[in-house]
């Protein structure tokens, strides 16, 4: 059976639109056994400690060069989960649409939304769907929660960060941010940019496991880079050394950046992580990330120190040394 090519108010009315919506589509890509009992609750056998995790996503433009915001729901949620040393395993997942979206949209982010789910390894097993009025939402608002077991009896977290702690990055800085930017205001620069995009959690997981002892996991979406190094100096007390130099910006997002004013250490990343491990387990740290697409170009950018606890200093090319603080007010809404 065809659907129309608008959503309408009956898919969110729970009657017989709101069933066929369920089988025609959500379970068509969905599919796993655990959904598809149709329950109120999804039942789910686990033991150990367990991480969670939920986010929204309101991204615009909903498609964008690098994914689309159900591939990033899928993302952003499995990489939150990771960051405390944890494989996800299981999904939520609940839409709030307008009516009046073009079914084929909604499709083809339930399709990415599948595609992303699957290559992270992880199930979405219970959701809900609300269709509202047009204008009540911009579109389509997706949330997502993440389930997983922690693997280490040592996990990550932000306040573990020790001194003399190498702090490193996985990849380059400002993709994503920029990217929407360039979107939603019709920008296009001579060199293009792409999201950053990206389920990290088997790379973070092998890091765990191989490396032994990784003190800090964390992805620098909203705020950028300076804004989460702050939240985790403030958390473990200590002191942070940033080399300007040593922080990877691909020369589309540097130049990008310099049109417009903005600096890179403040835009939003949605496939990179800050690892903060021991200074003895360095190299096989960096080995590790390197092993896979993801972390190609992690490296090392500072140092925890004891000096100005609670402080991200950054240490410029020229030699000098300024306060590197969190962002104040909104950059750019809604990149997420």
């Amino acid at each position: 059976m065809s659907f129309p090519d608008t959503v309408l108010l009956d898919y969110g009315s729970g009657g017989k639109a709101s069933q066929r919506l369920i089988s025609e589509l959500f379970l068509k890509h969905f599919d796993n056994a655990t959904l598809n009992r149709l329950d109120d609750a999804a039942m789910l056998d686990l033991s150990g400690p367990l991480a969670v995790s939920t986010d929204s996503f309101t991204v615009d433009p909903l498609f964008f060069p690098g994914g689309d915001i159900g591939s990033l729901a899928i993302h952003g949620t499995v990489n939150d989960v990771a960051m405390l040393g944890a494989r996800p395993m299981y999904l939520s997942c609940a839409m709030i649409v307008e009516e009046g979206l073009p079914f084929s949209t909604l499709e083809a982010v339930v399709r990415s939304m599948a595609e992303a789910s699957r290559h992270a390894g992880a199930q979405i097993v219970t959701g809900d769907t609300k269709v509202v009025p047009k204008g009540a939402v911009d579109k389509l608002f997706i949330n997502t929660t993440g389930l997983g077991l922690v693997q280490t009896a040592s996990p990550p977290q932000g306040d573990r960060a020790r001194p003399g702690d190498a702090i490193l990055l996985t990849g380059t800085m400002g993709d994503h941010g920029l990217t929407i930017l360039s979107q939603r205001q019709g920008l296009e620069f001579e060199t293009p940019v792409q999201s950053d995009s990206a389920a990290l959690n088997h790379m973070l997981l092998d890091l765990v496991e191989s490396v032994g002892e990784v003190h800090v996991l964390r992805d620098p979406t909203r705020g950028g880079l300076a804004t989460t190094l702050n939240e985790i100096a403030l958390q473990s007390n200590l002191g942070f050394v940033i080399e300007e130099k040593a922080v990877p910006v691909s020369d589309a997002v540097r130049s990008g950046c310099s049109f417009l004013g903005l600096d890179p250490l403040y835009l939003a990343n949605e496939g990179k992580a800050i690892c903060i491990v021991p200074e003895d387990r360095l190299d096989a740290a960096l080995a590790c990330l390197r092993s896979h697409d993801e972390g190609r170009q992690a490296c090392r950018v500072g140092t925890v120190t004891e000096d100005h606890p609670g402080k991200v200093v950054l240490q410029t090319p020229i030699g000098g040394k300024r306060l590197l603080d969190m962002l104040e007010g909104e950059q750019l809404p809604r990149i997420c």
